[in-house]
């Protein structure tokens, strides 16, 4: 029987073991003294990742894994398990290596939640491995008792992988999956089904998904709803999204300024105004307040279908709520009732917003003064109402100073 090897500190064992170049050899020092000597934690897990580094020596960094004395954070196996799969690029070595681990070995490790999402990440995030995510998924939702929160944030992960890479019926095959498994999806599941499904322009899939969700008692998600108002309004189906914005504050969901906005951007690209007017009515009767953004659309819209003095109205609300335009809106106005012939209408913006420390645009001065001299029975007039107005704000923005 040989003798055993003298005892030498586990801090003196650390200096041999990281000096030594050769890892096998590093490796040999720990068995050799291991019958009188127990290596520091730190010892074993700075091996472990030099011999992870080699295909070669994998299978030692593998054995030496399960001595060590507690189970392995996820500090360590991440970048142990990460190299795995570095070096077994065929995805089916990879997966026996984590099944052997984690699943049908002697004495299987236990599987962090960090280090399961973290592998699943890796997986999905290239095309050619997102097959092994799927299989990693199946392997361990039907062979470990995974805890439910754990099992739905790893098909959420999928979930939206399959989605952003376009593989929407993958989405949809995993978000059934779930239900197999009893675990219930909740509002980030339908947030990011029904986000792919208008990206592909499934709405009324999409929509019914939304259903779905309410049912189910699942607090609405905002995003989900405005992704589905959008592809509504561009797909054109602007009486679909109105009756969703309806059907919402039936359901219990208050619609807040974005909803509303998308629709009103909605009808006003499709050159329908005074349906986005009647939109603005609704959401001022919910209690919503329109903003900067909604005067804008809604001003824009209404030059561009010629309803000036609807938008001039629309200008003097905003004022009054404390909003001041911003110039494109004021010119927007004055180069419309300029174009129809309206003179004094558009000095008079133009003195308004004079009065209030806007400057006008030099188009704005071209367009009233082009227009001021077509018309010679009214020079004067709107030439001393111009210059009186430009003296006043003057007076007002140094006033404001």
């Amino acid at each position: 029987m040989l003798p055993l090897p003298p005892a030498i500190s586990p801090a003196r064992l650390h200096k041999l073991v990281t000096s030594q170049p050769n890892p096998l050899l590093a490796l040999e020092l720990v068995t050799i003294t291991s019958p009188t000597t127990t290596p520091h934690p730190a010892t074993l897990h700075s091996l472990l990742l030099r011999l992870a580094r080699r295909r070669d020596h994998l299978p030692h960094a593998l054995a030496l894994l399960r001595r060590l004395p507690s189970p392995p954070s996820p500090r360590l196996l991440l970048p142990l398990i990460l190299a795995v799969l570095r070096l077994r690029r065929q995805p089916q070595l990879f997966l026996s290596t984590f099944n052997s681990l984690f699943v049908s070995g002697r004495s299987p490790l236990p599987l962090h939640p960090q280090v399961l999402l973290r592998l699943l990440g890796v997986l999905s995030s290239t095309v050619s491995h997102f097959p092994s995510a799927l299989h990693l998924l199946r392997l361990v939702s039907s062979r470990l008792p995974l805890p439910t929160p754990l099992v739905l944030a790893s098909h959420n992960l999928l979930i939206e992988a399959a989605a952003r890479s376009g593989y929407v019926a993958v989405s949809l095959s995993l978000f059934h999956r779930l239900r197999s498994l009893h675990v219930s999806p909740d509002a980030d599941t339908y947030r990011i089904l029904t986000q792919s499904l208008c990206r592909k322009a499934q709405v009324r899939t999409a929509a019914t998904l939304l259903d779905e969700m309410l049912h189910r008692g699942i607090p609405a998600d905002p995003l989900a709803y405005t992704t589905v108002l959008n592809a509504l309004c561009r797909k054109k189906q602007l009486r679909e999204a109105y009756r969703l914005l309806c059907l919402m504050r039936g359901r219990g969901v208050s619609p807040d300024i974005v909803h509303y906005n998308t629709v009103i951007v909605g009808m006003c690209r499709e050159g329908r105004p005074l349906d986005a007017c009647k939109v603005v009515g609704d959401m001022v009767d919910s209690g919503c307040t329109p903003n900067a953004a909604t005067y804008a659309t809604l001003v824009n819209g209404l030059c561009v279908s010629g309803l000036y003095e609807k938008a001039e109205a629309y200008l003097v609300d905003m004022v009054g709520k404390g909003i001041v335009p911003h110039f494109s809106l004021f010119h927007s106005v004055i180069k419309g009732y300029c174009g129809v012939g309206k003179v004094e209408e558009a000095a008079q913006i133009m003195t308004w917003m004079l009065d209030l420390g806007v400057t006008p645009h030099v188009e704005s001065w071209s367009s009233v003064i082009r227009c001021v001299c077509n018309d010679e029975d009214c020079v004067e007039a709107v030439l001393l109402q111009l210059v009186t107005g430009r003296r006043h704000g003057l007076s007002t923005s140094s006033t404001l100073k």
